[in-house]
């Protein structure tokens, strides 16, 4: 049974004649009202990518059983479907290493209510960080990271999301490569952020790299996590301009900045069920 009669229906699927008009009328059937509607249509592989929000009269329904009569429209037109429902706030995980700029951040927009998550925990692979988590009263977990024991390490991490149920992990520069088993678990729900206009400055030190190399840009990334390394689908990037009067530390300054605007943004476009992805790309609604 619906608690909250507002719903959002993700959908990509080849183009075809129909598949609006289909959609929107499965939605009427149901006596729902329309809110919002957002589509693209990608020319190069004629696909098709569609967000709804819209509000449901009849509370007895539920999400297995809108899924279930969407099922043939689903199958006619070879769609991929996600539905939700404004319940409650999302389970969030926040991991860090040594540097905090990000955790703040994050925190911050989460008590003004700019960003709307239930930060259920913090993990950490340092102390560093832990007086941020008693002062926001967030449950800090120290894990310490090993290489040669890095397995286990993740095996009590995981542990810890399953027993608070987590939705989503945030990696607030988290200075460690999650490995593959991790990652399975928690497929298109762990958000990252990479001091670096990615693909160009990959791995550790960007900002030194960039310097060296004389740049007259600079910039960072947000994106999924995959077992490839910084290669996972690109949620936002920002730029900024640098030049010969800014030293290593200017970068870093700089860097920080963009670091804060392309995770909170890519962690508030997740929340609010508005990215699409299709092979390696996103596609982000307004």
């Amino acid at each position: 049974m619906l608690h909250n009669n507002k719903a959002i229906l993700l959908i990509s699927s080849p183009d075809k004649e129909g598949l609006v008009y289909k959609v929107t009328e499965f939605i009427f059937i149901h006596k729902g009202n329309l809110l919002h509607a957002e589509q693209h249509i990608d020319k190069e592989t004629n696909y098709f990518f569609m967000r709804l929000e819209f509000e449901i009269a009849n509370s007895e329904l539920d999400k297995a059983t809108l899924l279930a009569q969407l099922e043939p429209i689903k199958q006619q037109y070879n769609m991929n479907i996600q539905l939700f429902f404004r319940e409650e706030p999302q389970k969030v995980a926040i991991f860090t290493s040594k540097t905090d700029h990000c955790l703040y951040d994050l925190l911050i927009k989460n008590k003004s209510e700019e960003l709307q998550f239930n930060p259920c925990c913090i993990i950490s692979n340092h102390q560093n960080t832990q007086s941020i988590a008693e002062h926001f009263h967030i449950p800090f977990h120290h894990i310490p990271v090993i290489h040669e024991y890095k397995k286990e390490a993740e095996v009590t991490q995981l542990k810890i999301l399953a027993e608070y149920k987590v939705d989503l992990i945030v990696l607030a520069r988290y200075m460690q490569v999650l490995g593959p088993d991790f990652v399975s678990q928690y497929n298109r729900q762990i958000i990252n952020v990479h001091h670096s206009f990615l693909p160009a400055f990959v791995g550790a030190d960007p900002y030194k790299q960039a310097y060296n190399r004389g740049v007259k840009i600079i910039g960072a990334t947000s994106h999924y996590t995959t077992n490839i390394l910084d290669e996972g689908p690109i949620i936002e990037q920002k730029v900024v301009r640098v030049n010969h009067k800014d030293n290593l530390e200017g970068f870093i300054r700089k860097g920080k900045e963009l670091e804060k605007q392309v995770l909170s943004y890519a962690v508030n476009k997740h929340l609010q069920n508005k990215i699409l992805v299709f092979e390696n790309k996103t596609v982000v609604f307004d």
